[in-house]
């Protein structure tokens, strides 16, 4: 990490010489300047100005062909929106909030975003935001960051999950001690910062950090019956650590096939290391048809890998209501039993996307996953396993959501006997698995269906 602050010529000089002649100065402040002193690849940047912002934000558009966009004209937050290269560039503009530039770093809510860079390059500091940097820390600026802002407290975790980072140990205690507050903020607001939590890397420990901090029991309120509820063999767990293997058992999938970059640490999935080789070995042929549709977007920063992972964390959400007991005759035990709990999850998870604001098709598709998550395992020990029939009837009822089950059945799969998964069981469910993407693939390949459009081609 270099703590040289080179500044680009486009679009940070041109914007001071804009800005001169309206009269106001400009910092370059909060993300962009954390990013910069990362290496990371910057695309939007933000501007504390002294001044006119609206204006400035105007004329930034005007004298770059850009659009001018208002956000909020009673703080005097103005956008401009360019394109550079062709890609989409946010430019965002705010006036100062205080008598100076200390005092506006001040109001910030994270020290990492509390930074600013001067005319000559020199990086603007109050809080200590770059040794946080270098100790991979978020911490809040005060205490009063989330009482301005609730909804800080889960982009504290949001932060930490996109960077890799630890929440501080303080900021730590203050969000919990604040979490009931959440709720102030719109159920827009929480959806999308929750929806990055899910775009991001190691999603199943950065959820269990929104459940320790109580965000979760907010967030989604049906998590708390999944921690009382308890399962019987073959499960191992009750349903909230079963779900958190299978989150990140269904993100390995992801880096598996290269939906996601890079390779990942597993904490919670203890499956033994050949049933991943027989992972990848059976998806390598389908890999390219995967990645390219997981990270098709569905709307703004959401994309088909998101909903897979939103399944696979509400995949269970109706056992609590369906369980039920079987005392096993003369072998003194019972057996707990959930039937009919994917259709009761479907509805539970449709009503609570709905609740958070997601849209019609991004709930019915995560509905759709968790109605259907059973159904590869059934069609694994049908007789005969997955006929051609089997698999056309299979992909009706899913739809597009089809190879997204697939996927979140082996991971269900893996989750639930981890190191005592049995050859012969597992090998079924690799076939099943290996039959119904041949079938998907090929009829893909009939249709000549173009390359879909990927997240990275509209950024």
């Amino acid at each position: 990490m270099s703590t040289a602050i080179h500044l680009p010529e486009w679009p940070v000089e041109v914007i001071r010489r804009i800005a001169a002649e309206e009269g106001a100065r400009v910092w370059p402040v909060g993300g962009c300047v954390r990013d910069l002193l990362m290496g990371r690849p910057r695309h939007d940047w933000d501007f504390a100005v002294e001044g006119n912002a609206l204006g400035l934000a105007r004329a930034v558009a005007d004298a770059l062909e850009g659009s001018f966009f208002l956000l909020d004209e009673e703080r005097d937050i103005g956008r401009a929106i360019l394109r550079q290269e062709g890609r989409r560039v946010e430019l965002d503009f705010a006036r100062l909030r205080g008598p100076d530039l200390e005092s506006d770093l001040r109001g910030r809510d994270f020290t990492i975003n509390a930074m600013a860079v001067g005319p000559d390059g020199e990086l603007i500091d109050p809080t200590g935001g770059l040794a946080d940097l270098q100790a991979r820390l978020v911490r809040a600026v005060g205490p009063e960051a989330f009482d301005q802002d609730p909804l800080r407290m889960i982009r504290a975790v949001r932060l930490a999950a996109e960077l890799g980072f630890r929440l501080e140990e303080q900021t730590a205690q203050w969000i919990a001690r604040c979490a009931r507050e959440l709720p102030r903020s719109s159920p827009e607001r929480i959806r999308d910062e929750f929806a990055r939590i899910l775009n991001s890397s190691s999603v199943a420990y950065y959820l269990q950090v929104l459940d320790e901090l109580g965000l979760m029991d907010v967030i989604l309120p049906e998590v708390d019956a999944l921690r009382e509820q308890q399962q019987t063999p073959p499960h191992r767990f009750n349903v909230w650590w079963h779900t958190l293997m299978v989150v990140e058992a269904a993100e390995n999938i992801l880096h598996i096939v290269g939906a996601v970059p890079g390779e990942m640490e597993t904490l919670y999935v203890d499956a033994p290391t050949w049933a991943w080789d027989d992972v990848q070995e059976m998806l390598e042929p389908f890999a390219p048809l995967l990645k390219d549709h997981l990270r098709q977007p569905v709307t703004f920063r959401r994309y088909r890998r998101t909903l897979y992972l939103l399944a696979a964390l509400l995949h269970d959400i109706g056992k609590p209501l369906t369980c039920t007991e079987e005392v096993k005759p003369g072998e003194d035990r019972v057996v707990l039993h959930f039937y009919g709990h994917e259709s009761v999850g479907a509805r539970l998870a449709a009503d609570r996307m709905r609740a958070l604001r997601f849209s019609r098709a991004e709930t019915d598709a995560v509905a759709r996953m968790i109605r259907a998550h059973l159904r590869p395992s059934l069609l694994a020990d049908a007789p005969g396993g997955v006929t051609g029939r089997a698999a056309h009837r299979f992909f009706k009822a899913t739809g597009e959501s089809g190879m997204e089950v697939v996927l979140l059945a082996l991971a269900d799969h893996l989750s639930i006997w981890g190191p005592n998964l049995q050859p012969d069981r597992w090998e079924r469910r690799l076939e099943a698995a290996r039959r119904l993407l041949t079938y998907h693939s090929e009829r893909v390949a009939q249709k000549g269906q173009p390359r879909l459009v990927t997240g990275e081609d509209l950024i």
